[in-house]
């Protein structure tokens, strides 16, 4: 029986190329879109208090297939949304993330501060009533947060689990 040998040259070349081989990796495939998921709360009770600010911090996860997210002229492009009442809130900007490779699907996790709000009630005649004039202690509400890129691709909207909102 016969040894099959390699010569050391042919084996040094196909352990080269093994090892190239391991550095192709492909791309991720995310769609053009932004696509968002929320991840957390930093608490899931605030205060509506004129002693000082109150604040959540909210986490969500980001994918965006043509890697456009980011604002370099200040367009908002993070939207919330009060759950209550679907008014907007103050819009926020992600900051401009220049392109990566050849290959420009990016991912990611955003994570922004919301500052407390008012408790928001209805009296029996249909009149809303926010702030100090709510005759209740309590209030619960969600955020509804979206994004969109420069491409003006909207992405999915996200809500924030219930958080309580203690009003007096």
């Amino acid at each position: 029986m016969k040894k099959l040998t390699f010569p050391a040259s042919l084996l040094g070349i196909v352990c080269a190329l093994a090892g190239l081989f391991q550095f192709c990796v492909k791309p991720p495939d995310y769609p053009n879109e932004p696509v968002i998921e929320f991840l957390s709360l930093s608490k899931s009770v605030m205060k509506q208090t004129p002693l000082g600010p109150d604040s959540v911090l909210i986490s969500f996860n980001f994918t965006d297939g043509d890697g456009d997210l980011g604002s370099q002229n200040g367009e908002p492009n993070i939207f919330i949304k009060d759950g209550r009442d679907g008014f907007d809130k103050p819009p926020y900007q992600i900051p401009y993330i220049p392109p990566q490779g050849a290959g420009n699907g990016i991912s990611g996790i955003i994570s922004i501060v919301v500052p407390n709000t008012c408790c928001v009630y209805i009296d029996p005649s249909g009149v809303p009533l926010a702030c100090e004039d709510v005759p209740i202690a309590f209030d619960t509400l969600t955020y509804l947060i979206s994004i969109k890129d420069q491409a003006g691709h909207e992405s999915n909207q996200i809500e924030t689990p219930p958080i309580g909102l203690i009003c007096k």
